[in-house]
Order: C-alpha cells, then structure tokens, then sequence
C-alpha cells in the first residue's frame, strides 16, 4: 500500500497543501504548532474517515473556513485507487473511493491498511477501558468485515436496551418481553465478538511478545490479560441474572462492552510500575504487532505512521525502531519530528529512499 500523493484544502491549519510521497519514507520535520501531526493524521483520515486525534469532526475545518477536502492517491495491487474525504459546515461527511461515495462508512475500514504509533498512545495505558477495546476493534475490523457488522449491530442493541431500562425507571413500570429480545440478539452478537476477540488475542500476544523484546532486549517479562465477563457463562444468563442491578443503574452493567485488556510488566500492571520509557516501548510492540497482524490477514503491507517518535526515547532507540522497519516486510512510513538534522541522520541510516518535508 503507497500513498503517492494527498491535498489539502482548509484542514486543520492548512488552507491548500499538496504533498508528492517517496514510496519508502517521508520525513515532516518543523517547529511545533506547524502540522506536522495535522499532516499524518489528514493520511489517517483517508483510511479510517476520521481524525486519530479529535473525534469532533467539524473542528477539522480550519478557522473561519466552510468545509475542508482530504484527497489521496493509492496504489494497491499495482492499481491506483482516489480516496477523498469531504466535510461542510451543516451537511453529513463524504467518504467517496474512485469518485464513487460510500453508502457506509463501515465499508471503508479496511481499505487502506494503516497503523499510526503516536504520544497520544499512551491514553491505552492511563485511559478507561474503552480506549483498549476500540483498539482491539480497530485491529480486528480491518481484515474481518463480519466481526465489524456484530459490533455495530451490539452497540445498536445495547443503546435501546440502556434506554428501555431508563423509560421502566422514569415511568415506574417493566416489559419483561421486550427486555427478552434485547437480551437475546445482545447475546447473539456480544457471544460473537467474545470469540472474536479471543481468538485475535491467542494469536496477537505472541506477536507482541515478540516484538517488545526485539525493541528492548530485556529480561523484564511483559503480557496482555484479555478480561471479559464472557469467561464467567453464557451473556444471556449474565443479563437474566444482573437483571435488578440494571434496573437500578439504569443501563447493561455486563456484557462485550465491559471487556478490557490488562497491560502487565513483571506481571505488574504497567500503568503503576513501568517507566516511561517502557510504557513508550510497551505501546510501540503494540502498535508493531498491530502491523504485523494487519499484513498477516490481509497481505498488505500497511501504510505505518510515526508521529513525534523521539517522544521520550533516545535517539538509539528510535534508531533501533527504525531499523525494525527496515526490511522488505515494511511498506511506507510516514515521520514527524522537529529537528530535521536529527531525523535526517537516522533515516540516512537505513539506505533507503526518502523525502523530508520541512512545514
């Protein structure tokens, strides 16, 4: 997967911008506050049809504009394939691949393979659990579009059955039969993504494993705990049996959407007693196993983004991560960093071809 060239029109601080890639490594290096991130995540736009830093879509516009276009050009399996992504102040967003727009955007994950490694990472460690299971989502949903359809069709269910249990509460009153079929089809569907997600982890783990110690060759053993209340019985006994605490709290108290991923050093949570730089490096693996999972199912190399990779690493180790990348099992990658000499220096390492973007 390249992405040869992308423009953009009013995102972010951008008013027309247009980029030509180099098909290895592309380096944006400036000061800060210039957009060095606002340009990776324009590419991550592409792909995921929204922002990987601000979930609110119209703050994407640039000041006192209308609207803002995102427009790339791929090449995948020796096709080229045009990607625009397109917002107006009062009008729904426009995903359109090859001038054709998408009826959904759920048909667009997975297209354009791609794995950002950025600071704001470290939310997968000191967020709730929410954050980790978006990451285990976004993972799985780009190489299996089924595993997609049940989390969409989990969270439709679980917001009607949250507002069934909120109208008994408001108007003192209980359907149990209409509770039953919420019940039901969220067992279908959460018993689907548990499985799914067990599965993924079975394999993933090793791969992370794996790569964390390539990046650190340390002896401090790390893991990921998969937490599920699934593991404890069926969803549907779950839900019968957590009936009254739900009617007390007024929304589903158990279920897929509860999961959670326990991040482990030394079989410590790492959170509490992993440095910084092995939270750094811990979130790293992550990502790279992320990548090497992606082309393993989809057998694409994916576009790989590096944003401020210096973010507290030393320049041994950020030189030890990129020569992790350079082999012919990597695609594209994509740099931002402030000090242009600095990146220049390690990129020139890895005898590859490259571009560097001063912004």
């Amino acid at each position: 997967m390249i992405l040869n060239t992308l423009s953009l029109v009013n995102y972010k601080n951008f008013e027309s911008q247009v980029f030509d890639f180099d098909a290895k490594i592309n380096c944006f290096v400036g000061v800060n506050g210039v957009g060095k991130t606002n340009a990776l995540d324009a590419i991550y736009h592409l792909a995921f049809g929204k922002s990987y830093f601000n979930p609110i879509a119209l703050q994407n516009i640039k000041h006192d504009t209308e609207f803002f276009v995102v427009d790339g050009n791929f090449e995948k399996h020796k096709r080229t394939e045009k990607i625009i992504v397109s917002l107006k102040r009062g009008q729904k967003k426009i995903i359109k691949r090859n001038g054709k727009a998408y009826e959904k955007f759920s048909e667009h994950i997975g297209f354009i393979p791609l794995v950002i490694i950025s600071p704001a990472d470290r939310d997968l460690i000191i967020e709730g659990s929410d954050t980790r299971r978006k990451f285990i989502d976004s993972v799985i949903s780009q190489s299996d579009k089924t595993y997609l359809a049940s989390l969409i069709a989990y969270n439709k269910v679980l917001s009607q059955r949250n507002a069934l249990l909120k109208y008994f509460a408001l108007n003192n009153t209980f359907n149990g039969d209409t509770l039953t079929i919420y019940n039901e089809q969220l067992n279908t569907f959460g018993n689907d993504i548990f499985k799914k997600r067990d599965e993924f982890l079975k394999i993933f783990i090793p791969i992370f494993k794996e790569r964390y110690q390539a990046i650190c060759q340390s002896k401090e053993t790390i893991d990921l705990k998969y937490k599920s209340d699934l593991f404890n019985g069926e969803l549907i006994h779950l839900l019968e049996s957590n009936l009254n605490k739900d009617k007390a709290l007024q929304y589903t108290s158990v279920g897929s959407h509860k999961d959670d991923l326990v991040f482990l050093i030394d079989k410590f949570p790492i959170k509490k007693f992993g440095s910084q730089g092995q939270q750094k490096s811990f979130l790293i693996a992550l990502k790279l196993a992320q990548f090497d999972f992606i082309k393993q199912q989809s057998g694409v190399s994916p576009i790989l983004l590096l944003d401020d990779i210096f973010d507290k690493l030393d320049e041994n180790r950020v030189a030890q991560i990129i020569s992790l990348v350079d082999d012919e099992n990597f695609g594209q990658i994509f740099i931002s960093d402030t000090h242009a000499d600095r990146t220049e220096n390690i990129v020139k390492q890895i005898h590859q071809s490259y571009k560097l973007f001063k912004l």
